[in-house]
């Protein structure tokens, strides 16, 4: 079993700078972007220390060694093979997933999103010339599914891509093969593509089964893109890498004709520190991070016992964001802002998810055992305080 990665002290995280430590006053306990408090794993340190001293901050070069790294990962931790030459490389997830989706719809067309959804979702939908489809997920009691039936009504109406979320985020959902096979089936016969984000896949739980899109078929090969990055296991987001990737000859071609600027947009540094991310070198702190995160979304589910019975949560299989419902502490379709005022802590607004986020919020436990045990306490002081003036 690994050993757990420590989170750094609080003290420490208040010395960084980013969208997490910015947002709010020192007083409040960040706990909603998707950022988290662990340090670099070592041989991320080292290449960007490397890079710092030599100068090694120009241009990011016309050929790396990303395309292979990535793939003796996807072959190390998923068991998927992966051809280097199927990819391509850009800033972001977001970016990837705009420039494809502007070659594979009309302006105008649908684009089917699953919700609840990361929020930037519609954005893109909309940048990309496309008009939203939402169609939620199932929700079966004891799990996330997607609602095929629903999906294919949409295919049939008119819809032409699929924007899918593998893992899902916001419920840390891993979607099985047989359903991302049925979906890649459905968006062959309907003539749809399917774009698949897969930037938390690194973070499954050795509990569960990540299965890439691309690798649930051969439907899917023939109608998938993926995008995905090392970013939000390796916490890089600042550094600006993400990997666009294909698995047909069709597909393929659509990422050849992208303008070369798309691949010059991508980062240096994110380049360099993704290049050591899915290195083997890594592998021992990312089980060590997976480990951390398992205790975690355990201690997360006594703590909201403890403090919040009133609450619904189920522990992701991937990820380090808890969806959580709140409904029924009677907050309204927005708790995250009276958490906010009245306990301090800083958890993200469920609505921005879509319609289904009503009385929801995300939790970031990728942090200190000792922040969420802080964060949920003070959650559930304000609950009793409340509760104490109503009555």
């Amino acid at each position: 079993m690994a050993t757990p990665v420590r989170a750094l002290p609080l003290a420490q995280l208040r010395e960084r700078s980013s969208e997490k430590w910015r947002e709010y006053p020192d007083d409040v306990l960040p706990l909603f972007v998707a950022e988290t408090d662990f340090p670099l794993a070592p041989a991320v340190t080292t290449a960007l220390e490397r890079a710092v001293r030599i100068g090694d901050t120009g241009y990011v070069a016309s050929r790396t060694p990303l395309a292979e790294a990535y793939a003796g990962f996807a072959q190390r931790r998923f068991g998927w093979t992966v051809d280097p030459k199927r990819i391509r490389s850009t800033a972001d997830v977001s970016m990837g997933v705009v420039e494809i989706l502007r070659r594979v719809i009309q302006p105008g067309e649908s684009v089917i999103v699953t919700t609840p959804v990361y929020p930037p979702f519609f954005d893109l939908v909309d940048e990309a010339g496309g008009a939203v489809e939402r169609v939620p997920l199932l929700d079966a009691g004891t799990g996330w599914a997607l609602d095929l039936q629903r999906i294919e009504q949409s295919l049939a109406a008119g819809a032409r891509a699929v924007l899918l979320c593998n893992p899902h985020n916001p419920t840390g959902s891993v979607h099985s093969a047989a359903s991302l096979d049925a979906l890649a089936r459905l968006a062959e016969q309907y003539g749809a593509a399917v774009v698949s984000d897969e930037i938390h896949a690194p973070l499954t739980q050795p509990s569960a089964s990540f299965t890439p899109f691309l690798a649930s078929g051969e439907a899917a090969q023939r109608v998938g893109y993926a995008v995905t990055s090392a970013s939000k296991a390796f916490n890089l987001a600042g550094l600006k890498c993400a990997l666009m990737i294909t698995a047909a000859e069709e597909t393929a071609s659509v990422l050849r004709r992208l303008p070369i600027e798309v691949e010059w947009r991508t980062g240096q540094f994110g380049m360099l520190a993704a290049v050591a991310a899915f290195s083997p070198e890594s592998d021992e702190w990312l089980d060590g991070l997976l480990a951390a995160l398992d205790d975690n979304r355990r201690l997360l589910a006594r703590l909201l016992a403890e403090h919040l019975p009133e609450a619904r949560y189920r522990m992701p299989d991937a990820g380090y964001l808890a969806w959580v419902d709140l409904t029924d502490l009677g907050w309204g379709p927005n708790p995250a802002k009276q958490i906010l005022r009245q306990a301090r802590v800083a958890l993200h607004f469920g609505p921005a998810f879509g319609a289904e986020g009503a009385g929801h919020v995300r939790v970031n436990f990728g942090t200190s055992p000792e922040i969420l045990t802080e964060a949920i306490e003070r959650i559930g002081r304000a609950r009793a305080a409340i509760s104490a003036a109503a009555v």
